[in-house]
């Protein structure tokens, strides 16, 4: 596949439940442009075959244009030879046409455009085009608002194994708006995508876990879940593992690893964590303090740069009391 998945996450704010567990139930769509996957021939042969009628190449030449990938950027020349691919039925050349209609790059903006591109794409199987297809049913963009075909098109989606989609649908199983909510199989879409290592999937698995919700409540599974979302810079879940440490549920007590995470969160931009910090350093010794203070910088150092994820797609607020 030469275009990557749109981020349409459909997790949208559900009511604060307080583990920070659920990213927003907000259905998502990727807005990054299509992307290469592979390094592609030298752009003049790629120019002769698409001058020639090449349906691949004529996609290829137009997504150069549309990234400006050794040519000079410029999307109305990217439509012109992603229309010639299209008319011939390339998939690719349909979603990425249905991206430019969405975003009105190089054609004036036009949801119905973008959807019948989509749908273009996601009847050939294009599991991107399967969910942003969802996500316009789900909102009503383009095409008329219809949540039960939302839910079919993201589940082809993710049964193609992509991974946005998985969160699309588990979040409309949660939310139970317009299909009937069903938490256990929330749980195994989220499940789906937190084993392909998608941060906002595994913090909304952990909430489940530590609520009870749809899975057996267990302390230890919550830690496993969203200790795997910290660990990639996900700062609502480095959060709340600093919380399972302050309150010992799932992990031993450690107020050292508390600070530690929750100095993490707050570098990342999670706010609470500023309450919690003090909270925190009322109860520790100065050498624990100290402690704290050496294991947050070493902490830090050992994290990767996260993604900016949306904050729709915690389904629910954190594992923290309300104040």
């Amino acid at each position: 596949m030469l275009i990557p998945a749109r981020s349409l996450l459909a997790v949208t704010l559900i009511s604060h439940i307080w583990f920070s567990g659920f990213a927003s139930t907000k259905a998502q769509h990727d807005t990054k442009p299509p992307a290469r996957t592979a390094t592609p021939p030298p752009l003049s042969s790629i120019t002769q075959r698409a001058q020639q009628g090449d349906p691949k190449a004529e996609y290829q030449l137009g997504l150069s244009y549309m990234k400006g990938t050794n040519v000079s950027l410029d999307y109305h020349e990217a439509v012109k030879w992603l229309r010639k691919s299209a008319a011939q039925g390339f998939p690719d050349a349909e979603f990425a046409l249905g991206y430019l209609y969405e975003q009105g790059k190089g054609v004036k903006r036009d949801y119905r455009q973008a959807a019948a591109h989509y749908e273009a794409a996601a009847r050939h199987g294009h599991p991107t085009a399967e969910n942003n297809l969802g996500s316009m049913y789900e909102h009503g963009k383009g095409v008329s608002k219809d949540i039960h075909r939302a839910a079919d098109w993201y589940r082809r989606a993710a049964d193609h194994n992509e991974v946005i989609a998985q969160c699309n649908l588990a979040s409309l199983y949660f939310r139970g708006k317009g299909i009937a909510r069903d938490y256990p199989e929330a749980a195994l879409w989220f499940r789906a995508a937190s084993e392909r290592s998608y941060a906002p999937a595994q913090e909304n698995l952990a909430w489940m876990y530590y609520t009870g919700t749809g899975v057996p409540q267990d302390f230890s599974a919550a830690a496993k879940w969203v200790r795997r979302a910290a660990e990639q810079g996900y700062a609502r879940a480095q959060l709340d593992l600093g919380y399972l440490y302050e309150q010992g549920k799932g992990v031993p007590v450690d107020y050292i690893s508390a600070y530690a995470w929750y100095d993490a969160a707050l570098d990342r931009g999670e706010k609470r964590a500023t309450r919690q910090l003090k909270n925190l350093s009322s109860l520790m010794t100065g050498q624990q303090t100290k402690q704290a203070i050496e294991a947050a910088a070493k902490l830090k150092q050992s994290i990767p740069s996260a993604p900016v994820y949306a904050s729709s797609e915690s389904l629910r607020g954190s594992f923290l009391p309300p104040h």
